[in-house]
Formats: structure tokens, sequence, C-alpha cells
């Protein structure tokens, strides 16, 4: 596999970033080897086959990551995989704190990101759960009846943003926190946005 040309928007990235500039480095050499086109997308690194995203690097304060945007349909035969939150249902991550974790796995890597490649290539989808499989508090539906245009607002917003409000809203374990976190958002809501908007 011929390694692929690199973007100017990464080579830039690269040149700024303050952490896990090796770490970026090394797995950015590793992914390129695979064939996939880079890019930048959402600030970041982004691999992808015919339009299509594959695999992101990212980093956070405790890690580096390398994101398969359809990580929970491949085979982790090494256990590896790394679901960020119980929320996330297609993506999946591998973590690393330093540069010689990279190199040790470097094969496994590459052996991930073929994997996720096939399953592009094959047209696989992630069967995401209908927001109908999660339950609505009843103290939303309560202000849905209270309050009709935020019920019309509500679901004119995309299904993940719906999920995510329906998830942090059920969390809270006492009627009174479901109720303030819905008094909360209620204008944000109204407004068109998403939880983290």
């Amino acid at each position: 596999m011929t390694k692929m040309k690199t973007n100017p928007k990464v080579d830039e990235f690269l040149s700024k970033a303050k952490t896990w500039k090796a770490e970026y480095e090394a797995l950015r050499n590793i992914v390129l080897d695979s064939g996939l086109a880079e890019e930048f997308k959402w600030m970041h690194p982004c691999y992808t086959l015919e339009n299509k995203n594959i695999v992101l690097i990212h980093g956070f304060k405790e890690y580096c990551a390398l994101l398969f945007h359809k990580g929970a349909l491949l085979k982790d035969t090494k256990g590896i995989l790394i679901q960020q939150t119980e929320n996330v249902q297609a993506a999946r991550q591998i973590r690393f704190t330093s540069v010689q974790q990279i190199i040790d796995m470097e094969s496994d890597l590459k052996a991930y990101i073929k994997q996720a490649i096939e399953v592009e290539k094959a047209g696989l989808e992630v069967e995401f759960k209908k927001n109908t499989d999660f339950d609505m508090p009843e103290e939303l539906q309560a202000k849905f009846n209270e309050l009709p245009a935020l019920k019309l607002a509500f679901e004119a917003l995309t299904p993940g943003r719906q999920r995510a409000y329906i998830y942090y809203f059920s969390q809270a374990k006492q009627a009174k926190t479901r109720v303030s976190r819905i008094e909360k958002y209620t204008q944000q809501i109204l407004d068109g946005k998403g939880l983290n908007d």
C-alpha cells in the first residue's frame, strides 16, 4: 500500500500541538500507511475512504486516541477498543499515553485499521438505538403537556440531541432533580439547541 499524501491542515495542527505531538505523529504515520485519505475535520486529523470517515486522531488531557467511527462493528480480538461513554453507540477508541505504546502496538493498530476499511467497503452500518428505545421521563412528558411548543421544538432536534436530553434527564434519581434539569434546559430546547451546544 502506498503511503498517502499529507494534508497541510494536519501539518499545521501537528506544528501547533502542545501535548501528544510525538504520539500524533506516530499515529499519523501508521494511518497513512493504510492508504486512507488524510483530511482535517472537527479540528482533528481524520482519515477517510471515498469520503467516508474511518478513523480520527484526537487527544485529551489524560490520553490521546485513535477513534474508529464504526468501531462497534470491529472484532476486538485484542480487547483494546474503548467505548467513550455509554451514550456513544458507534465509535470506539484505542487510547495511548506514550509513543512507546503506539510503537509496540503498530501491527495491531494496522490490523484494526485494515478491518475498519473492510467494514466500510462491505457497506456495514451500526444499528443505532431509536429514541423510542429510551424511556421518556414522565416529568418531560408533563412539561410537553404543559408547554406544547416545547414538544414541537424537542421533536425538531436531531435524534442524537433528543437522546442526549432524554438520557441526561433520566439519569437523575429524584423527580425534583429531573424537573429542575428540564426547567434549566427548556429555553435551550426551544432555541433548537442540544444539551452541549
